[in-house]
């Protein structure tokens, strides 16, 4: 998948960032192609990016403007279509992960054919995908879950990738989700195939390989949640995972828009995950824990993870503040990576 850049990524009026993972991992993840941002008046996301309107965009050579929030729903808001259209006259094409596509709007195909751009759906999933055969595969992978949605289970998958390369491992950053599709520039957006196939869309993405490769996986959802469970069992199961890490984020009290499902027990989702990805690896194994310290000072964040680590007798890290060697070491001792490093 080819995304013209460099990007304009959109904000609109998005309030809370835990709607707009995908504008922030492409600020982390993609930084060098993201020229600015476009908010309107009352947003509070910032991406620590220039903040453009759409002339200014297009005079400073943006191909693209990425749409980087996903509301509940995943539905192209009305209120964005202005801006939209008018970044299509002004020559952009126009990126999204949505469940609802942009080539579904009408007025958008027309005017997208008027001007001569493209309307680039990232959330659509291979066609003729398999049901799962549940066959062990030969390579080693390891999942990123999590206790809720949004809380990094996609920039802890991309820090191990990026950290197991920089020994020396042979690993790959396999992509579920539309920001971490649009990062890598490949993958399959589990959550929108047919739920008889996700097991199977799995298999796929992480098909066999080498022993002593590594597939990377991006974890999706929260076996916790009571909308996107079944997107995780599914991811679970296909995946297939001899590791798994745990993400979490300790700000919440409870699920992100759902105030009536609390955040559950680290401990309780470590043996959950366990013992459902055991039904196609009875070896799986959690192995870490990482955690989005943000909303923290430094000494309260490394006081926190402190005590995670104690509670739950694992390697406790924030991939973004303190990096995610612990882990790494932890995965060696486990499977020998040691040896590999040194190749």
């Amino acid at each position: 998948m080819t995304i013209p850049a460099p990007y304009l990524v959109f904000l609109g009026d998005v309030q809370d960032p835990g709607y707009a993972k995908t504008a922030y991992g492409l600020a982390q993840w993609s930084h060098n192609l993201c020229v600015a941002q476009s908010r309107y008046p009352g947003c509070p996301i910032d991406l620590d990016l220039v903040d453009m309107d759409i002339k200014q965009a297009a005079t400073a050579g943006v191909k693209t403007l990425v749409i980087g929030v996903a509301p509940v729903g995943g539905a192209i808001q009305d209120s964005w279509l202005p801006t939209l259209l008018e970044a299509i006259e002004a020559g952009l094409n126009i990126a999204a992960g949505l469940h609802n596509k942009l080539n579904e709007h009408t007025e958008l195909v027309a005017a997208a054919k008027q001007h001569g751009v493209s309307l680039i759906d990232v959330r659509t999933p291979p066609s003729k995908l398999p049901i799962a055969t549940g066959k062990k595969r030969s390579g080693r992978r390891l999942l990123t879950v999590g206790t809720d949605c949004a809380v990094g289970k996609k920039y802890a998958a991309l820090a191990i990738s990026k950290g197991l390369n920089e020994h020396n491992i042979n690993t790959t950053f396999r992509a579920t989700g539309q920001t971490g599709i649009m990062i890598a520039g490949s993958g399959i957006p589990i959550d929108a195939v047919v739920s008889d196939f996700i097991a199977g869309a799995a298999e796929q993405l992480s098909p066999d390989n080498e022993p002593e490769h590594w597939d990377v996986i991006e974890g999706q959802g929260s076996l916790f949640h009571p909308a996107y469970a079944g997107v995780s069992l599914g991811l679970l199961h296909g995946s297939q995972p001899d590791a798994l890490v745990l993400c979490h984020d300790p700000s919440r009290q409870h699920l992100l828009g759902w105030p009536d499902y609390p955040v559950p027990d680290l401990n309780a989702c470590i043996s959950r995950a366990e013992s459902l990805a055991a039904l196609t690896n009875p070896n799986v194994r959690c192995i870490g824990i990482c955690i989005n310290t943000s909303q923290y000072g430094r000494e309260q964040a490394e006081q926190l993870l402190q005590e995670i680590q104690s509670t739950t007798k694992l390697p406790c890290v924030d991939p973004l503040a303190t990096g995610v060697e612990p882990i790494i070491d932890k995965l060696s001792s486990i499977y020998q990576l040691s040896e590999l490093s040194a190749t």
